[in-house]
């Protein structure tokens, strides 16, 4: 990282405070490593659990993904974003993905700092407001699918028959 830093320094213009462009800096460089990694292989007897003589707890097919569900997590997180007022998204992005302080912010929009401060609150108040509500939405489907499921599954489905 210290030597990243040395041979970077030179790119350090100064519009904003130099914690940033460290903080961007470094995130940079984990991103350059996370894309560098080799994506795992796992065979598909491994997955459903074939090799009996293995101990390991065994995937469950169709049990969520965690992978998966990070994705979708960033992608709610995206679109909740997008639906915030134009003002607040501004503010949001400066403040909590670019990582500008408040006078760095005001500066830039030509706004006071207790305005910068106002408008970063009133759109994380929203941003919680909006992913409450999709996560409500989530779980209502979720709620359906497994209804639809359990109705149309095969032990139901065998359970009624020889109940006839």
């Amino acid at each position: 990282m210290f030597i990243q830093l040395f041979r970077k320094i030179h790119t350090y213009r100064g519009e904003s405070a130099f914690s940033t462009w460290l903080h961007r800096l470094t995130a940079n460089l984990v991103l350059m490593h996370l894309r560098r990694k080799k994506p795992i292989s796992i065979s598909l007897d491994e997955i459903d659990g074939s090799d009996e003589g293995d101990d390991r707890p065994q995937k469950e097919i169709g049990a969520p993904d965690p992978r998966l569900t990070g994705l979708v997590d960033r992608l709610t997180l995206q679109s909740a974003i997008e639906q915030l007022p134009r003002g607040y998204r501004e503010i949001f992005t400066l403040y909590d993905v670019h990582g500008y302080d408040h006078r760095e912010i005001a500066k830039i929009l030509g706004r006071s700092v207790g305005n910068s401060k106002s408008q970063l609150h009133k759109a994380r108040k929203r941003l919680r407001e909006l992913l409450q509500e999709y996560r409500a939405t989530a779980r209502d489907a979720i709620a359906r699918q497994r209804a639809t499921l359990s109705r149309l599954s095969p032990v139901n489905t065998l359970t009624e028959i020889s109940a006839k």
